[in-house]
Protein backbone atom coordinates (compact mmCIF):
# COMPACT_ATOMS: atom_id res chain seq x y z
CA UNK A 1 0.00 0.00 0.00
CA UNK A 2 1.02 3.25 -0.90
CA UNK A 3 1.15 5.70 1.79
CA UNK A 4 0.20 9.46 1.90
CA UNK A 5 2.09 12.29 2.38
CA UNK A 6 1.94 13.48 6.07
CA UNK A 7 1.91 17.12 7.71
CA UNK A 8 3.04 17.60 11.45
CA UNK A 9 2.19 20.53 13.25
CA UNK A 10 5.23 22.61 14.52
CA UNK A 11 4.43 26.04 13.87
CA UNK A 12 2.70 26.21 17.47
CA UNK A 13 4.09 28.96 20.29
CA UNK A 14 3.89 26.19 23.25
CA UNK A 15 3.21 27.91 25.79
CA UNK A 16 1.80 25.23 27.97
CA UNK A 17 5.42 24.51 27.85
CA UNK A 18 6.84 27.91 29.07
CA UNK A 19 9.56 29.09 29.86
CA UNK A 20 11.48 25.95 28.07
CA UNK A 21 9.84 27.46 24.56
CA UNK A 22 11.38 30.55 25.34
CA UNK A 23 14.51 29.18 23.79
CA UNK A 24 13.34 26.01 21.70
CA UNK A 25 10.49 25.73 19.30
CA UNK A 26 8.19 23.10 21.17
CA UNK A 27 8.98 20.18 18.78
CA UNK A 28 13.21 21.13 18.73
CA UNK A 29 12.77 20.44 22.63
CA UNK A 30 15.38 17.24 22.99
CA UNK A 31 13.39 14.47 24.68
CA UNK A 32 16.59 11.99 26.30
CA UNK A 33 18.27 13.36 23.96
CA UNK A 34 16.75 13.45 20.57
CA UNK A 35 14.56 15.96 19.98
CA UNK A 36 10.56 15.75 19.55
CA UNK A 37 10.32 16.46 15.57
CA UNK A 38 12.92 14.18 15.19
CA UNK A 39 11.38 11.35 17.19
CA UNK A 40 8.11 11.96 15.02
CA UNK A 41 9.84 11.79 11.86
CA UNK A 42 11.40 8.28 12.73
CA UNK A 43 8.17 6.79 13.67
CA UNK A 44 6.36 8.10 10.53
CA UNK A 45 9.39 6.97 8.60
CA UNK A 46 9.05 3.25 10.19
CA UNK A 47 5.23 3.36 9.09
CA UNK A 48 6.43 4.09 5.31
CA UNK A 49 5.33 7.65 5.30
CA UNK A 50 8.48 9.29 4.05
CA UNK A 51 6.80 12.13 2.04
CA UNK A 52 6.39 15.28 4.88
CA UNK A 53 5.94 18.90 5.72
CA UNK A 54 6.49 20.61 8.32
CA UNK A 55 5.31 24.25 9.35
CA UNK A 56 6.90 26.86 11.00
CA UNK A 57 6.26 30.26 12.77
CA UNK A 58 7.66 30.13 16.12
CA UNK A 59 11.50 30.04 16.37
CA UNK A 60 11.61 28.36 13.08
CA UNK A 61 15.44 28.22 12.89
CA UNK A 62 15.12 25.50 15.64
CA UNK A 63 13.32 23.28 14.07
CA UNK A 64 14.86 23.42 10.87
CA UNK A 65 18.16 22.92 12.34
CA UNK A 66 17.21 19.90 13.48
CA UNK A 67 15.78 18.11 10.99
CA UNK A 68 17.00 19.92 7.59
CA UNK A 69 15.98 18.15 4.64
CA UNK A 70 15.19 14.80 6.47
CA UNK A 71 17.69 12.90 4.12
CA UNK A 72 19.25 11.45 7.37
CA UNK A 73 15.93 10.32 8.55
CA UNK A 74 15.03 8.52 5.51
CA UNK A 75 12.59 11.19 4.45
CA UNK A 76 12.07 14.23 1.93
CA UNK A 77 11.41 17.06 4.03
CA UNK A 78 9.88 20.57 3.19
CA UNK A 79 8.88 23.51 5.03
CA UNK A 80 5.28 25.48 5.17
CA UNK A 81 6.28 29.26 6.96
CA UNK A 82 3.72 30.79 8.40
CA UNK A 83 3.12 34.63 9.44
CA UNK A 84 0.94 34.55 12.10
CA UNK A 85 0.24 30.81 13.04
CA UNK A 86 -2.54 29.71 11.74
CA UNK A 87 -3.64 26.84 13.68
CA UNK A 88 -4.41 23.60 13.47
CA UNK A 89 -7.12 24.34 9.98
CA UNK A 90 -5.74 27.17 8.60
CA UNK A 91 -1.83 25.58 9.12
CA UNK A 92 -2.82 22.61 6.46
CA UNK A 93 -4.71 24.81 4.58
CA UNK A 94 -1.67 27.03 3.59
CA UNK A 95 0.33 23.89 3.22
CA UNK A 96 -2.22 22.43 0.69
CA UNK A 97 0.11 22.79 -2.15
CA UNK A 98 3.48 21.60 -0.71
CA UNK A 99 1.04 18.12 0.35
CA UNK A 100 -0.51 18.11 -3.47
CA UNK A 101 3.27 18.12 -4.40
CA UNK A 102 3.68 14.71 -3.50
CA UNK A 103 4.81 12.24 -6.15
CA UNK A 104 2.59 11.14 -8.56
CA UNK A 105 1.91 7.33 -7.59
CA UNK A 106 0.92 8.87 -4.17
CA UNK A 107 -1.31 11.31 -5.64
CA UNK A 108 -3.49 8.87 -7.94
CA UNK A 109 -3.10 6.25 -5.13
CA UNK A 110 -4.62 8.44 -2.14
CA UNK A 111 -7.03 10.72 -3.91
CA UNK A 112 -5.13 13.87 -2.65
CA UNK A 113 -5.23 12.48 1.34
CA UNK A 114 -2.60 13.05 4.24
CA UNK A 115 -1.78 12.30 7.44
CA UNK A 116 -2.03 15.55 10.01
CA UNK A 117 0.49 15.19 12.83
CA UNK A 118 0.68 16.81 15.76
CA UNK A 119 4.04 17.95 16.43
CA UNK A 120 3.47 17.60 20.58
CA UNK A 121 2.92 13.77 21.34
CA UNK A 122 4.65 10.83 20.85
CA UNK A 123 2.17 7.99 19.73
CA UNK A 124 2.48 4.63 17.95
CA UNK A 125 -0.57 4.51 15.87
CA UNK A 126 -0.56 2.07 12.83
CA UNK A 127 -0.96 4.28 9.54
CA UNK A 128 -2.16 1.50 7.20
CA UNK A 129 -4.71 0.18 9.44
CA UNK A 130 -5.83 3.71 10.13
CA UNK A 131 -6.27 4.49 6.63
CA UNK A 132 -7.69 1.70 5.87
CA UNK A 133 -10.59 2.02 8.35
CA UNK A 134 -10.87 6.06 6.88
CA UNK A 135 -11.25 4.31 3.49
CA UNK A 136 -14.12 1.59 4.67
CA UNK A 137 -15.92 4.72 6.81
CA UNK A 138 -16.58 6.73 3.97
CA UNK A 139 -15.54 9.70 5.93
CA UNK A 140 -13.54 13.12 5.29
CA UNK A 141 -11.42 13.20 8.45
CA UNK A 142 -10.57 10.15 10.69
CA UNK A 143 -8.97 10.93 14.23
CA UNK A 144 -6.94 8.08 15.97
CA UNK A 145 -8.41 7.78 19.82
CA UNK A 146 -7.63 5.88 22.79
CA UNK A 147 -9.47 5.77 25.77
CA UNK A 148 -9.36 8.94 27.75
CA UNK A 149 -7.26 8.19 30.58
CA UNK A 150 -7.23 11.30 32.59
CA UNK A 151 -10.72 13.34 31.95
CA UNK A 152 -9.94 15.55 34.44
CA UNK A 153 -6.63 17.12 32.74
CA UNK A 154 -7.63 15.89 28.49
CA UNK A 155 -10.58 17.27 26.83
CA UNK A 156 -12.48 14.37 25.18
CA UNK A 157 -14.08 12.98 21.82
CA UNK A 158 -17.45 11.78 21.78
CA UNK A 159 -18.21 9.07 19.63
CA UNK A 160 -21.23 7.42 18.83
CA UNK A 161 -21.64 3.41 18.17
CA UNK A 162 -20.66 3.16 14.30
CA UNK A 163 -17.53 5.11 14.98
CA UNK A 164 -18.53 8.33 14.14
CA UNK A 165 -17.40 11.56 16.36
CA UNK A 166 -20.37 13.43 17.17
CA UNK A 167 -18.35 16.02 19.07
CA UNK A 168 -15.95 17.49 21.65
CA UNK A 169 -16.06 18.21 25.46
CA UNK A 170 -13.92 19.94 27.93
CA UNK A 171 -11.80 18.62 30.63
CA UNK A 172 -13.47 17.46 33.53
CA UNK A 173 -17.41 17.80 31.73
CA UNK A 174 -18.33 13.95 33.20
CA UNK A 175 -19.34 12.98 29.52
CA UNK A 176 -17.76 9.92 28.35
CA UNK A 177 -15.01 10.39 25.91
CA UNK A 178 -12.01 8.97 24.42
CA UNK A 179 -8.55 11.07 23.86
CA UNK A 180 -7.30 12.30 20.50
CA UNK A 181 -3.23 11.26 20.26
CA UNK A 182 -2.61 14.00 18.20
CA UNK A 183 -2.99 11.75 14.29
CA UNK A 184 -5.98 12.19 11.49
CA UNK A 185 -6.00 11.27 8.51
CA UNK A 186 -7.64 14.34 6.09
CA UNK A 187 -9.07 14.76 2.36
CA UNK A 188 -7.65 18.08 1.34
CA UNK A 189 -11.13 19.38 0.15
CA UNK A 190 -11.76 19.56 4.09
CA UNK A 191 -9.40 22.69 3.75
CA UNK A 192 -9.94 24.15 0.88
CA UNK A 193 -12.94 26.38 1.46
CA UNK A 194 -10.87 28.58 3.99
CA UNK A 195 -9.32 31.33 3.19
CA UNK A 196 -5.30 30.76 2.78
CA UNK A 197 -3.43 32.87 5.51
CA UNK A 198 -6.20 33.41 8.00
CA UNK A 199 -5.94 31.33 11.51
CA UNK A 200 -8.18 28.95 11.60
CA UNK A 201 -9.06 26.12 14.21
CA UNK A 202 -10.24 22.24 13.64
CA UNK A 203 -12.21 21.02 16.91
CA UNK A 204 -13.08 24.36 17.79
CA UNK A 205 -14.97 25.59 14.39
CA UNK A 206 -14.12 23.15 11.19
CA UNK A 207 -15.14 19.84 12.27
CA UNK A 208 -18.47 20.81 14.46
CA UNK A 209 -19.41 22.19 10.99
CA UNK A 210 -18.93 19.76 9.30
CA UNK A 211 -20.24 17.07 11.58
CA UNK A 212 -23.21 19.82 11.61
CA UNK A 213 -23.55 19.53 7.59
CA UNK A 214 -22.57 15.63 7.29
CA UNK A 215 -23.08 13.38 10.44
CA UNK A 216 -20.69 10.46 9.07
CA UNK A 217 -17.75 13.59 7.83
CA UNK A 218 -15.68 12.84 11.25
CA UNK A 219 -14.71 8.88 12.17
CA UNK A 220 -13.03 7.65 14.93
CA UNK A 221 -10.34 5.03 14.73
CA UNK A 222 -10.20 3.64 18.09
CA UNK A 223 -6.92 1.79 18.90
CA UNK A 224 -4.67 0.49 21.90
CA UNK A 225 -2.02 3.23 20.45
CA UNK A 226 0.54 4.65 23.21
CA UNK A 227 0.34 8.15 24.33
CA UNK A 228 3.13 10.32 25.70
CA UNK A 229 2.61 13.76 26.88
CA UNK A 230 4.92 16.80 25.98
CA UNK A 231 2.43 19.22 27.01
CA UNK A 232 3.88 20.70 30.27
CA UNK A 233 7.58 20.97 31.64
CA UNK A 234 6.34 17.95 34.08
CA UNK A 235 4.78 16.16 31.23
CA UNK A 236 8.54 16.73 29.48
CA UNK A 237 10.20 15.56 32.27
CA UNK A 238 8.68 12.87 33.15
CA UNK A 239 8.27 11.47 29.75
CA UNK A 240 12.23 12.09 28.97
CA UNK A 241 12.82 9.90 32.50
CA UNK A 242 10.63 6.98 31.15
CA UNK A 243 12.32 7.02 27.56
CA UNK A 244 16.02 7.44 29.57
CA UNK A 245 14.80 4.29 31.50
CA UNK A 246 14.04 2.36 28.29
CA UNK A 247 16.23 3.41 25.85
CA UNK A 248 19.04 4.60 28.04
CA UNK A 249 20.28 7.50 29.81
CA UNK A 250 20.72 10.50 27.60
CA UNK A 251 19.56 13.02 29.51
CA UNK A 252 22.77 14.96 29.23
CA UNK A 253 23.47 16.75 26.01
CA UNK A 254 27.43 16.02 24.83
CA UNK A 255 26.93 19.31 22.48
CA UNK A 256 28.97 21.62 24.53
CA UNK A 257 28.16 21.09 28.05
CA UNK A 258 30.58 20.40 30.86
CA UNK A 259 29.76 19.36 34.46
CA UNK A 260 32.16 19.62 37.05
CA UNK A 261 32.98 16.42 38.05
CA UNK A 262 31.92 17.59 41.74
CA UNK A 263 28.58 18.40 40.49
CA UNK A 264 25.65 15.85 41.40
CA UNK A 265 23.01 15.51 38.52
CA UNK A 266 19.91 13.70 39.34
CA UNK A 267 17.50 12.63 36.85
CA UNK A 268 17.25 15.71 35.15
CA UNK A 269 17.33 16.81 31.29
CA UNK A 270 20.37 18.81 30.68
CA UNK A 271 20.55 21.03 27.15
CA UNK A 272 23.04 22.29 24.87
CA UNK A 273 26.20 24.71 25.85
CA UNK A 274 25.05 23.96 29.98
CA UNK A 275 28.03 25.16 32.54
CA UNK A 276 27.37 23.59 35.91
CA UNK A 277 30.06 24.55 38.55
CA UNK A 278 31.41 22.30 41.26
CA UNK A 279 29.44 21.38 44.32
CA UNK A 280 25.95 22.24 42.14
CA UNK A 281 23.57 19.66 43.44
CA UNK A 282 20.68 19.20 40.34
CA UNK A 283 17.74 16.92 40.92
CA UNK A 284 15.02 16.89 38.51
CA UNK A 285 15.37 19.60 37.11
CA UNK A 286 15.74 20.86 33.09
CA UNK A 287 18.24 22.73 32.10
CA UNK A 288 18.10 24.44 28.86
CA UNK A 289 20.78 25.65 26.12
CA UNK A 290 23.29 28.43 27.62
CA UNK A 291 22.63 27.93 31.32
CA UNK A 292 25.87 28.06 33.96
CA UNK A 293 24.99 26.90 36.99
CA UNK A 294 27.49 28.28 39.29
CA UNK A 295 29.57 26.39 42.65
CA UNK A 296 27.72 25.08 45.00
CA UNK A 297 24.11 26.51 43.50
CA UNK A 298 21.18 23.35 44.70
CA UNK A 299 18.32 22.93 42.06
CA UNK A 300 15.07 20.88 42.91
CA UNK A 301 12.30 20.64 40.78
CA UNK A 302 12.99 23.72 38.31
CA UNK A 303 13.34 24.59 34.98
CA UNK A 304 16.11 26.92 34.26
CA UNK A 305 15.87 28.98 31.38
CA UNK A 306 18.26 31.39 30.10
CA UNK A 307 15.83 33.70 27.56
CA UNK A 308 18.01 35.18 24.40
CA UNK A 309 16.46 38.74 24.75
CA UNK A 310 16.93 38.98 28.84
CA UNK A 311 20.14 38.77 30.79
CA UNK A 312 18.81 37.16 34.22
CA UNK A 313 17.90 33.12 34.67
CA UNK A 314 14.65 32.70 34.73
CA UNK A 315 14.12 30.30 37.67
CA UNK A 316 10.40 27.81 36.87
CA UNK A 317 8.83 25.67 39.28
CA UNK A 318 8.12 22.23 37.30
CA UNK A 319 5.09 21.19 39.81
Amino acid sequence: MILPPALVLTAGLGTRLRPLTYVRAKAAVPVNGETLARRIIHWLVSQRVTDLVLNLHHLPATVAASVGDGSDLGARVRYSWENPVLGSAGGPRHALTLLNDSNRESRTANRDLFFLVNGDTLTDVELERMLAHHRDSGARVTMALIPNPRPDKYGGVVVAGDSRVTGFTRAGSGVPSFHFIGVQVAEADVFTALEDGVPAETVNALYPRLIQEDPHSVAAFVCAASFRDIGTPADYLDTSLQLAQTEGDHLISGRGTHIDARARVVRSAVWDDVRIGPDAEITECIVADGVTIPAGAVYRRVALVRRPDRTELLVHPID
